[in-house]
């Protein structure tokens, strides 16, 4: 066992030292790691008089994550889609959704594609984040090879990560979103952790 932790160590070690993140890009916030922070800096595709970002929790008040100022005579009062976005588990409070106003009519966006067109032309990192999000891909602030970015014109390009598989792996990307259009490309940076408990991501 000994072994084999001390050659994971070593295999870790290698692939710190050969991936290179350019100078010029800057370490993503620690607070940008938890997805319910991303939420206030959105800036929504089309305008909307209203909108909310829930989980399906039957609660209302623990439903909430995050609501954009409401006009005091707008009360909305709607029942919860039975999928959304970023699906963890089956039951109550295993995934969110978004509830719009807009000309007086409810609007749901309940999947990832629609999380996405909600976005729309991408603003800033945490809307990049989100998109990444969409594709299954995450950030990790501790690694610069998976918590670093760059904003040009008319990209954002960041280093991320992307967890799947029994046992469970992670792997570097380095991916870029195109600001008007949300298109995103990746390339792989390689695996840099494997792990045998199916539990840990």
């Amino acid at each position: 066992m000994k072994i084999i932790t001390a050659f994971s160590l070593i295999i870790s070690s290698l692939f710190f030292s050969q991936i290179k993140v350019p100078d010029d890009y800057k370490k993503i916030p620690d607070i940008l790691d938890a997805t319910e922070y991303l939420y206030p800096f959105v800036i929504p595709g089309k305008e909307y008089e209203y909108w909310r970002v829930l989980t399906n929790d039957p609660d209302p008040d623990k439903a909430i994550i995050y609501e954009s100022q409401a006009p005091l005579f707008m009360t909305i009062n709607e029942p919860f889609p039975e999928k959304g976005f970023f699906q963890k588990c089956v039951g109550d409070s295993c995934f969110s959704y978004i509830l719009a106003c807009k000309g007086g009519r409810s609007v749901y966006f309940s999947n990832e594609q629609q999380l996405r067109d909600f976005i729309g032309t991408v603003d800033n990192i945490p809307e990049a984040i989100l998109l990444a999000k969409t594709y299954g891909y995450s950030i990790d602030t501790q690694n610069r090879f998976t918590g670093s970015y760059k904003i040009e014109d008319h990209s954002i390009s960041m280093y991320v990560l992307l967890s799947k598989g029994c046992p469970v792996t992670k792997e570097s990307f380095l991916i870029k979103i195109n600001r008007k259009t949300g298109k995103l490309t990746a390339t792989s940076n390689g695996i840099y952790s494997k792990s045998e408990d199916c539990t840990t991501l």
